[in-house]
Parts: C-alpha cells; sequence; structure tokens
C-alpha cells in the first residue's frame, strides 16, 4: 500500500477543511511548490492536489497549478470541479497522472460512458480516471457534500466497474479532518463487495497505525494530508512506508 501526499489549494493557499466546509479551514504557512520540493526531496513519486477554488467552479488558481505541474516530474492526481470531458483531456494533456471526477458522475448518467469512449478507453480509464465517492453513512454525497444522491453505494461502484472504472477514491467525510482515525469498515464493506477494485482511502487518517490498519484490508493506498501538517505522520516515515512497499510490490 502507497501512502499519498495530499495538498489542498484554496486562494493560491496550502488548506485543509474540516468535513469540507469552506468556513473551518486551516491555512498552512508554506506553498505548494515548497510542499512539492519537500515531498520530491524524500523520495515521494506521487502526490494528491484538490483545487478547492475549482471545486466551485472557480478555475483561478488553474494557470498557477498548471504552471507547477509542468516543472515537477512527480505524478500528480488532481480533482476540484472537473465537470466534463474537455476538462479532463485538458488536465491529461498539461501533464496530469490521474484525473479525478466526481459530482458530474453521479449527476449526469452518461459522462463515465462518454468519458470511457472519448477519453480513455476501458483499459486506460483504471490507470487515468479516479472516481471520486464521498460518503456519509453509506449514503454517496456530491456538490461539496451538500447534496444526496439517491443511488446505492454498491449499485454505482457496480455501474462505474461494467464502464471499465476500477480504481476509486473513498472519502468517508465523517472522519474528514477529524484525525480520528480512518472509515475502516466502509472500506472493508467495499472490498468485500468487489475485491479487485484499486481503493484509495481518504479521511481521517491520523497516524501510521491507521495505515497499518488500512494495509491489513488490502487497500491500495491512502491519502493523507492534515496529519502530516500537524505533526502527527513524518515525512521521514511517509517515505520509509513507501520505499517499503515499492521493494514488496
Amino acid at each position: 500500500m502507497y501512502i499519498i501526499p495530499a495538498i489542498d489549494i484554496l486562494n493560491g493557499k496550502v488548506v485543509r477543511l474540516r468535513e469540507g466546509d469552506y468556513e473551518q479551514a486551516t491555512f498552512y504557512d508554506v506553498t505548494l511548490e515548497e510542499m512539492i520540493e519537500k515531498y520530491k526531496s524524500n523520495g515521494t513519486e506521487f502526490i494528491h492536489i484538490i483545487d478547492l477554488n475549482g471545486a466551485k467552479g472557480d478555475f483561478s488558481n488553474q494557470k498557477y497549478l498548471f504552471d507547477i505541474i509542468n516543472k515537477t516530474s512527480i505524478k500528480i492526481q488532481y480533482g476540484g470541479g472537473i465537470r466534463s470531458i474537455d476538462k479532463v483531456k485538458e488536465l491529461i494533456d498539461a501533464g496530469v497522472h490521474r484525473v479525478i471526477v466526481g459530482t458530474q458522475a453521479i449527476t449526469n448518467v452518461n459522462f463515465l460512458q462518454e468519458l470511457s469512449q472519448e477519453v480513455c478507453g476501458k483499459e486506460k480509464c483504471q490507470d487515468q480516471v479516479v472516481v471520486a465517492i464521498d460518503v456519509l453513512d453509506e449514503v454517496i454525497k456530491y456538490s461539496g457534500w451538500m447534496e444526496s444522491s439517491p443511488i446505492k453505494l454498491m449499485d454505482y461502484v457496480d455501474k462505474c466497474l461494467n464502464l471499465g472504472f476500477f480504481r476509486f477514491l473513498c472519502t468517508d467525510i465523517d472522519k474528514d479532518g477529524k484525525l480520528g482515525g480512518a472509515g475502516v469498515s466502509l472500506y472493508k464493506k467495499l472490498l468485500e463487495h468487489s475485491p479487485f477494485i484499486k481503493l484509495i482511502a481518504s479521511g481521517g487518517i491520523s497516524s501510521m497505525k491507521d495505515i497499518e490498519e488500512l494495509q491489513k484490508i488490502k487497500v491500495e493506498s491512502c491519502v493523507v494530508g492534515k496529519a502530516i501538517y500537524e505533526g502527527r505522520i513524518s515525512i521521514e516515515e511517509i517515505k520509509d512506508w513507501n520505499l517499503k512497499a515499492l521493494i514488496s510490490f
């Protein structure tokens, strides 16, 4: 299992939200460039960037983000307000390694099928596209977690699998930003339903012990953000863990 450090950007600043609430934002005195360089110098090969402005339809950060992405050799997993096929193409062309799609995939019943046909094809979708599933009490939430989908969680996973999308970024909303531990029970249910999905866990991870618990249930990778900024997990620990993960892989 690989640890993917997370960097959320709001108004060009590094930030973390609590339960997705923009009013509960913690800003950190470090730039995106500094964070990327720090991770890179410690052997990190993959980072997770979310454009929180983009999630609200404001793409004012995008030129700044694209400039940085083009300058780094680190692979980028990128999300935030991606609601069109053209935007997915633009991001892949800009050098983004994996594009995260969420709200549009839920609200537009044809989006994933069109994405599969026009951009990646079934054989590449699992490498280039990550389907975000934000869950609260097994209900899928979208539009900044303000809306609830009537689609049952497992039915949605099955639909995605049938279209060639195997990699999921699952956030347990109840855990997010609280440093109270990962949503292990939710991830267990997903993996019991579909053991072959490539599951990326997100939300609540507060210690290396949490990461060990996720490894036990065979989660592919996990996104860690606040625990790094708050000093609960060190970059050196991430470096050592990921090196061992690559060797064992």
